[in-house]
């Protein structure tokens, strides 16, 4: 595969970015912290059997606009809009640490929406007696060896393109943690315990056994606050970001639960 196709959609008057690759089915998917600077594994992986749609947020490489977005209603309407002008108003729908959060919260305002939910360690619940890591805290540099079992995955997949401006490329960077601290900040609670029990579709829970950020026991959390049915797994040798860490076992898992 030759990689993805790119198209620009609007989300309130701001461009952002559509990668697109495979047939079949179409499958969502939202990025985590530093969203998709290239187009990574697994999307490969995952795309040798569905049509992959991955839609750039606000703010995350390849999107604007996240400076408009104020609060977490403005979020959540500002993902249902990407998620629709992308080719995905209905469906399967993956999430991936931030953007879990954002796809968890997507299928329980809109349950239709929502066909089958894949979250790989999510944001969005908080427990103080085991609190999830100041990911804004962390020096640049010192990022990946928070996110990744294997910091030299997130170095790699974040280095800068060929031929980029190396001072642009941090902005680039800067900007997307920018806007995974809007959504987050400070503490990785966006109330969605309060909406959980509005999730109607099938969800899998899928944990890196070494997350460092969202430990893997909000697996249990996120399960106890669904109506749906759930699945749970962790995957040995893989950090917050698994789908970065191991991203063979992250698509034999989701393609085995997707169907």
């Amino acid at each position: 595969m030759s990689g993805p196709s790119e198209r620009t959609v609007q989300v309130n008057g701001q461009p952002c970015r559509v990668w697109e690759a495979g047939e079949g089915e179409p499958l969502g998917f939202l990025a985590g912290l530093g969203g998709l600077p290239q187009w990574p594994p697994v999307l490969e992986r995952l795309a040798a059997h569905r049509r992959v749609i991955a839609p750039s947020l606000p703010g995350f490489p390849g999107g604007l606009g996240h400076d408009a977005l104020d609060s977490h209603l403005d979020w959540l309407l500002a993902t249902r809009d990407l998620l629709n002008e992308a080719g995905l108003a209905e469906g399967d729908l993956v999430g991936v640490s931030v953007g879990g959060a954002l796809a968890a919260d997507v299928a329980a305002v809109w349950p239709h929406k929502v066909r089958k939910l894949a979250l790989v360690g999510p944001f969005g619940l908080f427990d103080a007696e085991r609190p999830v890591a100041d990911v804004f805290a962390q020096p640049p540099r010192k990022l990946g060896e928070v996110v990744c079992a294997d910091p030299g995955r997130f170095a790699a997949f974040t280095e800068p393109p060929e031929g980029a401006d190396v001072t642009e490329w941090e902005i680039v960077q800067t900007r997307a943690m920018e806007a995974a601290a809007r959504i987050l900040w400070p503490l990785g609670d966006t109330r969605l315990a309060r909406r959980l029990g509005r999730i109607r579709a099938d969800t899998l829970l899928l944990w890196g056994e070494d997350d460092r950020v969202v430990p893997p026991a909000y697996a249990q959390a996120f399960a106890a606050g669904m109506n749906a049915s759930t699945q749970m797994r962790t995957l040995p040798g893989a950090g917050h970001l698994a789908d970065l860490d191991q991203p063979d076992a992250v698509a034999e898992a989701l393609l085995a639960f997707l169907g």
